[in-house]
């Protein structure tokens, strides 16, 4: 046994695993890859040994869990998960479809989960959403704030995204604001959709409207509408916005949403005889060779104009 061999001193089994030497070019919460300590690091993390960095998510994850950072301003808007104010609880899922009417077969069928919306957010939105907000309330009736408070029942602040809620009978009145005004200038309406919730008495169908602005590089405002399965008209805001007019066709096609003052509300993906709506919750799953039967397609000459 040589000299070297008898000086290395013998491990311990009490101290545990020998621990693997760290790699230098790592970086760590204290130190950059260079090994320079920050001149807070004593004050954050006292003398002792240097800690892994923690990995971010991304550029839009701000410094507490759950919150969404503005990318123009880098302001921390609110609504975000784990963050005041709170979601709101409209019901629960069964399973991992939520099927009722039918046996759950994923093997899931005992998993019960709170179907979550985000609730409604309070001043100050964050970012660029409380100028459009002022914006918004000054052109519907001179600045009145009970102008505004008729018109958007609620704000909601989600995931970085401003969506507004506004009562049918004023949408073609905030539609010609956001277009013309020229501190918000949507000029685009860059889509409307549907979207069915059949436990939401008295407000089932919902119309969404997604505007765009160029002018002001890009922002964004999302409005919901609502109206009811009993009286499902949703005022037209074809006249301000005319690229909405196949949109319009479409959300009608599909969810029965009667847009008032269309200039020619008829199908677009369905034959004209189609019955029913069959992107609605409650839209029987009959099959396309069933619902076909029968149907037929009229000459040119006979077909229905579209001007």
């Amino acid at each position: 046994m040589s000299d070297q061999t008898k000086d290395v001193p013998a491990e311990d089994p009490q101290d545990g695993p020998a621990k693997a030497p760290q790699d230098p070019t790592q970086a760590t919460a204290n130190s950059d890859v260079l090994g320079n300590k920050a001149d807070d690091a004593a004050a954050d993390k006292g003398d002792g040994p240097d800690e892994p960095a923690p990995v971010v998510a991304g550029a839009t994850i701000g410094a507490q869990p759950g919150a969404i950072v503005d990318r123009e301003t880098g302001e921390r808007l609110p609504a975000a998960p784990g963050t005041t104010p709170d979601p709101v609880v409209i019901g629960e899922r069964r399973g991992m479809f939520g099927a009722l009417d039918t046996g759950d077969t994923s093997g899931y069928g005992g998993m019960v989960k709170p179907i979550l919306f985000p609730g409604a957010a309070v001043r100050p939105y964050g970012g660029y959403f409380d100028e459009v907000a002022d914006h918004l309330e000054r052109g519907l009736g001179g600045g009145s704030t009970a102008a505004f408070g008729d018109a958007v029942e609620r704000v909601v602040v989600d995931r970085g995204e401003l969506t507004l809620f506004v009562r049918r009978e004023h949408l073609t009145a905030v539609a010609r604001v956001l277009r013309d005004d020229p501190a918000l200038r949507f000029e685009m309406c860059t889509g409307v959709s549907g979207v069915h919730y059949p436990d939401q008495h008295g407000r089932e169908l919902h119309a969404v409207y997604h505007f765009l602005s160029i002018t002001h590089g890009g922002r964004r405002v999302r409005v919901e509408v609502t109206c009811s399965e009993s009286d499902p008209h949703i005022p037209s805001i074809v006249e301000t916005y005319p690229a909405a007019d196949w949109h319009e066709r479409e959300t009608w096609d599909m969810f029965g949403i009667e847009f008032d003052g269309h200039p020619s509300l008829t199908r677009i993906l369905m034959p004209d005889d189609w019955p029913g709506h069959p992107q609605r919750k409650d839209y029987p799953l009959g099959g396309i060779p069933v619902e076909y039967k029968g149907a037929t397609v009229p000459p040119p000459d006979q077909r229905r104009s579209y001007s």
